[in-house]
């Protein structure tokens, strides 16, 4: 019989419960003990789910405190030896100081989870590096399961992709060197498993979906045979792309099981079902576990048929990868838009639908009454769809066809561009900015709440929110910057805000998924043609720049962040959808440019992560993505200073598109790995302005002048003076005024002794001269 499961589910509780928990703790508000509930309701809640929709196998070992990675590392004794935390008696609060850094260490570095929105802790990997004994938290999470009578499938993330996933750091020459050291724990945890009475692993090489080097290719056959004797029957879980390259490499390996996205490549099944092992189980991801559209179950059903008939019982359906990447269910949508509603699909209503095609996949139980109805109820919402009339708008069509080469291009190459901005801007060596966010404290949050509400009237709203921009302009004008901003009171989130003024949007109301640690956010789900009805930024920023004579930027999200960041509609090409959202804030940046902000941000940190992972697609992706930030940007005059933002990321191999993009300055973060990333760019000879974090903002520790001095000398070494900006890695909506306005002022004045001590070596320069 076909079995069904899905790879993981959202860790973060229905109502957000694990983030507020957590912070909380942070906070001293709750104890450990109360933290430690809050986690067990959450792991029952989502075994309950799984039994309720009628899957086979119940999968835990997905609920992580902060991330999985970390956890993963947690659990084989492996975090950075730099925290001083004995691996077996790891508690909570070593665990969360790795994440977020302390007093004298700073946080682990954080990279976006392949093609996805989420953050994970990269592993750091020396020659100091020991693996042992970790935490028991994954062995209790499954005593949790086993003692309500099911079938459990702990899920864990794979000794290859845990070591490829991490960084050599300290001389480390290949961490393919602490393997053997590594595999000894993987075979530990096994054994474990195994004598607690679990039949079935589930362990994530997500790896393989990548441009893999030979070399991590050629370790897959020896790891998984040095693991199998000790271990219960292991799916090697593969997942976000084609991995049909490796079906001999996968059928040969020594598991019970492989996983493969139908998802993202239904190519791939033809390749895996042809000669698929006789001994081995082939589970095909067939929901989506990225999106929140429902399964069209016909097109699944017919796609996983022909396998039924070769695999018979040794075929599984499931989520194409684990359900964290969605919201948490559908039925906390009170008020959502009804008929965009009738398309959706939650994590929850996922795991109904993955157990669904599961029943239809027998002929007697999908001829029965129930089974017909619900692929009927389906058919209908599929078609209506494809058919209403909301999904196209005749305006922006009109405007894509008028759409010339010409409308990517900036009137004048930078040099130009730039001589005509310092002669207005006249801003000093070193010019010193923020990333746009203030932040959002509790008065801020229960205005705009009271505000959705309609307990507080417009022009209270308004004079709330004039009352923050004037405390951020004064704020900064304090703290000396030289480039102000207007604070984002008024957002609650950097593409949330946008999509709810945008036509062809909807914003749900619980639809939080987790982007890292206790950060959630709330993707707004793009259904048709994107439209802007109105300006959505121009009255708060033209009023912050009422308020000072220094140039205010305006702030917008760029149209690869909000596609990247929304859940996109899956009935047209990406690209087309990114252009739509260009054209929309080309509009937003003329009005802008109008009204006289004439400093304009337009942040694309998304650009990286919504690259490929095949390096043979790059080359389109970056075309189009390119296209879409040059659209937005280029209709603006010469002195219209063009800033762009990206944040954790590795921009080595996309620098030249990075370049393309043509923004006069690039602000991007490079405090967590000490100015690294600054070395590509110089050797790639970026052109244009840049400026280099020098503040770790996702860690509420405030860094000294002193700190923030060296960071600014290190990024002189490697970009001249005239082209180097200051300012932190990120936004600062999650911190306090209290760490701010510490960092800030530290940040100032890191920059005026740099700018003094460059004056003076020009003087010198000058005497030597004369």
């Amino acid at each position: 019989m076909v079995q069904a499961h899905v790879l993981g589910l959202p860790r973060i509780g229905a109502q957000r419960e694990l983030k507020f928990a957590v912070e909380a703790f942070w906070r001293g508000e709750m104890s450990e003990q109360a933290l430690q509930d809050t986690g067990r309701r959450i792991r029952a809640a989502n075994r309950l789910a799984q039994r309720e929709a009628g899957l086979d196998w119940i999968t835990v070992g997905d609920f992580h405190w902060y991330d999985q990675v970390l956890s993963t590392l947690a659990l084989v004794g492996g975090l950075p030896e730099r925290f001083g935390a004995a691996p077996a008696a790891l508690t909570l609060a070593d665990y969360f100081t790795a994440a977020r850094g302390n007093a004298q260490q700073g946080a682990m570095e954080m990279t976006k989870w392949f093609d996805t929105n989420y953050h994970y802790l990269v592993p750091e990997y020396s020659p100091q590096t020991r693996f042992g004994t970790g935490t028991q938290w994954l062995f209790e999470d499954v005593a949790e399961a086993l003692a309500e009578g099911v079938k459990v499938k702990p899920v864990l993330l794979g000794p290859l992709s845990l070591l490829y996933l991490g960084k050599e750091k300290g001389g480390l020459a290949d961490r393919l060197s602490l393997l053997p050291e590594l595999l000894a724990q993987y075979e530990r945890v096994l054994a474990r498993l195994r004598a607690q009475g679990v039949t079935w692993v589930q362990i994530d090489e997500p790896i393989l979906a990548l441009d893999l080097p030979e070399r991590w290719r050629d370790a897959f056959a020896p790891v998984y045979r040095r693991l199998a004797p000790v271990a219960p029957s292991m799916l090697l879980a593969t997942y976000f792309g084609d991995v049909s390259e490796h079906a001999a490499l996968l059928a040969a390996l020594s598991v019970a099981g492989v996983h493969v996205d139908g998802v993202r490549a239904p190519q791939q099944l033809d390749a895996f079902a042809a000669q698929w092992p006789q001994d081995k189980v082939l589970s095909v991801g067939v929901v989506d576990g990225r999106n929140v559209w429902r399964c069209d179950l016909t097109r699944a059903r017919a796609l996983v048929m022909p396998l039924v008939q070769t695999l018979g019982d040794r075929l599984w359906v499931a989520s194409s990868c684990s359900l964290m990447h969605c919201p948490v269910d559908l039925a906390s949508e009170a008020r959502p838009d009804k008929e965009v509603r009738t398309w959706l699909a939650f994590a929850v209503q996922k795991l109904g639908e993955v157990a669904l095609l599961r029943r239809s996949l027998d002929a007697a139980a999908f001829a029965a009454a129930d089974v017909q109805a619900a692929f009927a109820a389906d058919a209908a919402a599929q078609a209506a769809r494809r058919t209403s009339p909301r999904i196209h708008n005749r305006v922006v069509q009109k405007r894509l066809a008028a759409l010339t080469e010409a409308d990517a291009r900036r009137a004048s190459e930078y040099p130009v561009r730039a001589s005509a901005q310092r002669a207005w801007l006249k801003l000093p060596a070193l010019p010193t900015t923020t990333i746009g966010s203030f932040p959002q404290t509790a008065a801020i949050r229960t205005a705009r709440a009271d505000f959705k509400r309609r307990t507080m009237s417009h022009l209270d709203y308004l004079e709330t929110m004039r009352a923050q921009i004037r405390l951020a302009i004064e704020k900064q004008e304090a703290y000396g910057l030289d480039v102000l901003v207007h604070g984002e009171a008024e957002r609650n989130d950097m593409v949330e805000y946008f999509g709810d003024l945008l036509w062809g949007f909807m914003i749900t109301e619980h639809g939080w998924v987790q982007s890292y640690g206790s950060r959630c956010v709330k993707p707004p789900v793009i259904y048709g043609d994107v439209y802007l009805p109105e300006p959505m930024t121009v009255t708060w920023s033209a009023y912050a720049q009422q308020l000072t004579d220094k140039p205010v930027k305006g702030m917008l999200t760029g149209p690869v962040t909000m596609l990247q960041w929304s859940f996109v509609r899956d009935d047209q090409p990406r690209e087309l959808t990114a252009l739509q959202i260009a054209l929309a804030l080309r509009e937003e940046v003329a009005a802008l440019e109008k009204a006289g902000v004439r400093v304009i941000q337009i942040d694309e940190p998304a650009l990286r992560e919504g690259l490929p992972l095949r390096e043979g697609d790059w080359p389109s992706y970056l075309d189009w993505a390119v296209h879409a930030f040059r659209v937005c940007s280029s209709g603006v005059a010469d002195d219209t200073q063009i800033h762009t933002h990206m944040c954790y990321s590795e921009f080595h191999d996309i620098l030249p598109s990075i370049a393309a993009l043509d923004a006069d300055v690039i602000s991007i973060e490079t405090t967590r790995s000490d100015m690294e990333l600054l070395s590509a760019f110089e050797s790639f000879e970026y052109p244009n302005e840049i400026g280099p974090g020098v503040y770790d903002i996702h860690s509420p520790r405030v860094p000294s002048q002193a700190e923030m001095e060296h960071l600014i000398e290190a990024a002189l070494a490697r970009i001249p003076a005239e082209r180097l900006w200051v300012n932190p890695d990120c936004g600062l909506k999650t911190r306090d005024w209290a760490q701010v306005d510490g960092a800030l002022t530290n940040m100032v004045a890191a920059a005026n002794a740099v700018r003094e001590r460059l004056a003076g070596a020009h003087v010198r320069v000058q005497a030597r001269a004369a």
